[in-house]
């Protein structure tokens, strides 16, 4: 679509919801799930309606909808929609994870509203008025575990089969609609693809916040950013929603609770299944926990530098991550200085001093016996290359390609949406530049502290999804 698009007022009005095509018939999507763990019953889209397909030069088709929009028939009360700054987050962070690799839905526009509304940010009994704002989404599709679940849990098998069907036939052309194991097969592809998608979000420090099965893509790709996080200073245990107050989806629990999640999938499709798929599901649900770990580790070693596990390697990803935690060092500034130095210069204390989140990782009292197993590891690769200066090189660039120097971190994007609510988007729009080359130096966005030490008030920032 021509850039220029964007600046016709018919195109304004109709990603703003305002006038749609004639004959355009806009749908709001009837889904359930578990929420915390627990059956919520049905949900659905309670302030997002699809609009339409758009089928680009590729001929791909995108399912446009539109997020804010106002009340459906499942906005169970509320007013069905969205303000500003939530709907600045899911723009930014959508195009981030698109940039950074990882599977996601899109954000074409965000159209601020002239009207107001009240939300309670914190659920502190302080409501407040905010901007109103409307969101366009894009995804293949717009389907969910949760879209099976409640039908599976209201016993309309009939419908169950036949979305499934439907499912297969749109968006998983390697399955056959006549193959009676075409619903193994779905749940198989559907499992290992949401698992590469969370093996990139552990190797970003990306923890979603919200990980309900309604908030679940069943074509593998984020979806439903609300109380997000980049964690900054290291923290297994880092929650990224303050509702959250258990920690239930804390960014190391994310691999387990997407685990159990895909099992209340399989429960789902069981009764779709005969005795003997059954038990063949049940052995794909054995095999997940191994498949996950092992795709996070491999993650976490491309971040080193490391091209194939040998003995050794999870030890020494974990004790990385151990001396992170323990000296607060910052996640993606570690790993992306760790890729612009030398092996050599790692032991040098002049060079590690120039840089800030090494240094404070350097201070651990076993960094010198890490950083010994870590070049000799190196060493045991290098050996196998056909030169070492080759592999040095390759390494550095590998290292470089999957180490961003920038993401947006939560104190980025308040800085940005703090202006936005002013009405001044030269910061948002900044940012967008700045994430759609996240592994590039910017000069400006180093001028901003983009990639320093975060602010100490950054520490501070809560996030809720109340939005």
């Amino acid at each position: 679509m021509d850039p220029d698009v964007s600046n016709r007022e018919e195109f304004v009005e109709f990603v703003s919801g305002r006038k749609l095509p004639y004959g355009a018939l806009p749908i709001a999507h009837r889904y359930g799930g578990h929420q915390y763990g627990l059956w919520a019953g049905q949900l659905g889209d309670g302030r997002a309606h699809i609009i339409g397909e758009y089928v680009n030069s590729r001929n791909e088709r995108w399912q446009l909808q539109l997020k804010g929009s106002g009340p459906t028939p499942y906005s169970r009360m509320r007013d069905g929609r969205l303000v500003l700054r939530a709907a600045i987050r899911e723009m930014v962070v959508s195009e981030a994870c698109h940039y950074l690799g990882v599977p996601t839905t899109r954000a074409a526009a965000v159209i601020v509203s002239d009207e107001a509304v009240v939300r309670d940010m914190y659920y502190s009994g302080c409501p407040r008025r905010e901007s109103a704002a409307v969101v366009l989404r894009l995804a293949k599709c717009w389907f969910r575990f949760g879209s099976l679940e409640v039908l599976s849990r209201a016993g309309e098998l009939t419908v169950l089969r036949q979305l499934t069907d439907f499912i297969i036939k749109e968006h998983f052309p390697d399955i056959h609609l006549s193959d009676e194991n075409r619903f193994i097969r779905l749940f198989s592809d559907i499992a290992h693809r949401t698992l590469d998608m969370v093996a990139k979000w552990q190797g970003l420090g990306f923890t979603h916040g919200l990980l309900n099965t309604d908030n679940m893509s069943i074509l593998g790709i984020t979806m439903d950013y609300g109380p997000f996080g980049f964690v900054d200073s290291y923290d297994s245990g880092f929650v990224a929603n303050c509702s959250d107050g258990e920690g239930k989806y804390a960014l190391a629990k994310q691999p387990d609770v997407v685990v159990w999640n895909i099992g209340q999938l399989a429960n789902a499709l069981k009764p779709l299944l005969t005795s003997s798929q059954q038990v063949h599901m049940l052995h794909i649900l054995k095999t997940l926990d191994t498949y996950c770990k092992n795709k996070i580790l491999e993650t976490f070693l491309m971040k080193i530098g490391l091209k194939e596990e040998r003995w050794g390697d999870e030890q020494l990803v974990e004790k990385l991550l151990d001396m992170m935690q323990q000296t607060g060092a910052d996640f993606t500034a570690t790993f992306r200085q760790l890729a612009e130095l030398e092996p050599s210069e790692l032991v040098s204390e002049v060079k590690i001093s120039e840089k800030w989140s090494l240094k404070r990782l350097s201070s651990h009292a076993s960094w010198g016996c890490w950083l010994d197993q870590y070049r000799e590891r190196l060493d045991k690769e290098a050996v196998d290359a056909s030169s070492v200066g080759m592999f040095e090189d390759e390494r550095r660039r590998r290292m470089l390609s999957v180490n961003p120097i920038y993401v947006p971190r939560n104190w980025i994007l308040h800085e940005a949406i703090v202006d936005a609510e002013k009405d001044d988007f030269g910061k948002v729009q900044f940012l967008l530049e700045v994430i759609r080359r996240p592994y590039d130096i910017n000069p400006e966005a180093e001028l901003r502290g983009f990639s320093a030490q975060p602010p100490q008030w950054a520490y501070a920032l809560k996030i809720s999804c109340s939005t």
